[in-house]
């Protein structure tokens, strides 16, 4: 069973969240929640309730086995923490994989993840991206040494196959 990161803050995007939140446990996987603050009670986009179970300052890479961005505003405003950013940089750094939706890729531009490899991403953030040093492409789900994007929702199925499988 491998524990993975979910790293949300407020405004996070409810199906993003949701849906590999269950598919991981379906998988027997266990899903911990990082956020900024340990039981930190935040509302996502479409009104979800979400309470963090660990805050960032109390745990590290080694802790989990993956690490999982969902998309929405909360990756905005948690690529400002630089105890986040390091986690996605030191998860990746210890093979693990990286898997991040919408806007979650915010995270892999600012941890230094994207330059070099393909990604996708919301299409607001191709620039982003690419002045990353990133090659952003148009796919519903795109994978790059350990590091999984998917643009939207409706990508969800397949961003969760691609987690699942890198868990194997």
């Amino acid at each position: 069973m491998a524990r993975v990161a979910v790293l949300v803050d407020e405004m996070t995007e409810d199906d993003e969240f949701l849906v590999p939140c269950e598919r991981l446990r379906s998988a027997g996987h266990e899903p911990v929640v990082v956020g900024l603050a340990k039981g930190k009670k935040l509302t996502a986009l479409h009104g979800t309730e979400i309470t963090t179970d660990q805050a960032v300052d109390d745990v590290a890479a080694a802790d989990f086995d993956a690490v999982v961005v969902p998309g929405g505003y909360s990756p905005d405003k948690i690529r400002t923490s630089e105890p986040m950013v390091a986690l996605v940089r030191e998860t990746a750094a210890a093979g693990k994989p990286v898997a991040a939706v919408c806007h979650g890729p915010w995270l892999l531009a600012e941890s230094g993840l994207a330059r070099g490899r393909t990604v996708t991403s919301w299409p607001s953030l191709r620039t982003d991206l690419r002045n990353a040093g990133a090659e952003w492409v148009d796919r519903e789900v795109v994978t790059d040494d350990g590091v999984i994007t998917s643009r939207n929702p409706d990508d969800l199925p397949a961003f969760c196959d691609a987690l699942l499988e890198h868990l194997k």
